[in-house]
């Protein structure tokens, strides 16, 4: 196991107080699959899928297996109230999750006593946390809300064992993402306005690079797109949102 006792990584901040407080005010329905987290319960099994595949192929180990991460230490950033740390959980891994907003990890924390998964949850800055090294760091939709997207990604790298894995998706900046997750998300209700800025939107050249520069390398990515037949896939199709691993290069 990666030794878990790693001083703090010293970086600008990077969590904006507005989006935290925009997130924060939604904790109480984040578990609502009707509320106003629906699209992200609808995210969630798509996302699942890539980083169940991912860990497959990253570690070799048997796709047959219920719990493929036992014995490792999984970290997830942006955790919101925990809609993916339960599932790592339930996959064997020891997790911690880390949110800018506390009403989001005290959703979580409420949460997965509940279904009695032992999740430590954590609020504030990940680079003053001093957490230590994780076999697994995700972070999904969460690059396009900070400040500081470079010193992010380095806090990410920081946090990863040499030999781990790495998981991250976000919106990408395209016509297309501006008119369908941005106008016609909101216009319609599924997503509450305010949530999404389409300027910091991270294309996949961009996001290379970002990890590139913290000395990672970055995997294919697979769009996440949606159509009437299929809903939310898996998909060649990078336009809309797209998902990724890395790995210490």
């Amino acid at each position: 196991m990666p030794d878990a006792t790693v001083t703090s990584v010293t970086s600008p901040v990077t969590i904006r107080p507005e989006e935290a407080a925009h997130f924060g005010a939604l904790a109480a329905e984040w578990w609502d699959p009707k509320g106003s987290s629906a699209m992200l319960h609808k995210l969630n099994p798509i996302r699942l899928g890539f980083v169940r595949n991912a860990i497959d192929m990253h570690w070799g180990g048997d796709i047959e297996a219920a719990k493929p991460l036992t014995g490792k230490r999984a970290l997830d950033v942006g955790c919101g109230a925990g809609l993916l740390c339960e599932p790592l959980a339930r996959l064997g891994a020891e997790v911690t999750g880390v949110d800018a907003s506390s009403q989001n990890t005290q959703a979580a924390a409420a949460h997965a006593e509940g279904t009695r998964l032992d999740i430590r949850y954590i609020p504030g800055e990940l680079g003053s946390a001093g957490l230590g090294h994780f076999d697994l760091v995700t972070s999904m939709e969460v690059i396009e809300h900070v400040g500081d997207k470079q010193a992010f990604v380095i806090q990410l790298a920081a946090h990863l064992a040499p030999e781990g894995l790495m998981v991250l998706s976000t919106p990408n900046r395209t016509l297309k993402s501006r008119t369908l997750l941005v106008g016609a998300a909101e216009a319609l209700g599924q997503v509450p306005r305010g949530t999404h800025h389409w300027d910091d939107f991270v294309t996949p050249d961009e996001l290379e690079e970002l990890l590139d520069k913290a000395g990672l390398v970055m995997g294919k990515p697979r769009g996440i797109g949606f159509s009437v037949s299929k809903g939310l896939h898996l998909s060649d199709d990078l336009a809309l949102n797209y998902i990724v691993t890395a790995r210490h290069a």
